[in-house]
């Protein structure tokens, strides 16, 4: 039997979900809830794949990845967000990501993740085919800026001299991904 597959998500509804999909795949999953949960399912079961959360309520995904590293350094990791943007998806990667998936997310998707090499190119558009929209451009830099200020919005309205609230409505109205 492998070793277990070790699911992190706040939103309990989506993770029963996605493990009970991974067990019909025949994964055995651990679920956590929280930064606490996982560390503590990381020491007793000592899984050798994660799925993570980027938004945990309250944790940062990306800090759980630093962690869940220093405990467990071969252990794979696939962060999984609603909020995709290039700005995280590099950090994560420099963090120790495995790979990094956008919500919607099939069990496919994810058992895929985990065997797609790192750095094949050949499947990805070059930037040349297509481009990114000014609107694009403007949430990638917004959310670089923020990711820079730890989350911090007020900062971050002040790094980008402009009005917290109009910054909010920003972060708020995502483009559409292209």
């Amino acid at each position: 039997m492998s070793a277990p597959l070790l699911l992190v998500d706040d939103d309990e509804v989506f993770l029963e979900a996605l493990a009970r999909s991974l067990r019909r795949r025949g994964e055995t999953v651990l679920t956590a809830h929280n930064a606490a949960e996982a560390l503590a399912q990381l020491g007793a079961s000592a899984p050798d794949r994660a799925v993570l959360d980027l938004n945990l309520e309250g944790d940062s995904g990306l800090q759980l990845l630093q962690l869940l590293h220093e405990r467990a350094p071969a252990l794979r990791i696939v962060i999984l967000t609603g909020y995709g943007s290039i700005a995280t998806a590099v950090e994560a990667m420099r963090r120790g990501a495995f790979n990094y998936l956008c919500k919607p997310a099939t069990a496919g998707d994810v058992l895929s993740a985990f065997t797609v090499a790192q750095g094949v190119e050949s499947e990805m558009p070059s930037a040349t085919e297509t481009p990114l929209s000014v609107d694009r451009l403007a949430w990638e830099h917004i959310q670089r800026v923020l990711q820079e200020h730890q989350g911090n919005v007020s900062a971050t309205a002040r790094a980008l001299k402009m009005h917290r609230r109009t910054l909010q409505r920003k972060l708020l109205k995502r483009p559409a991904s292209e």
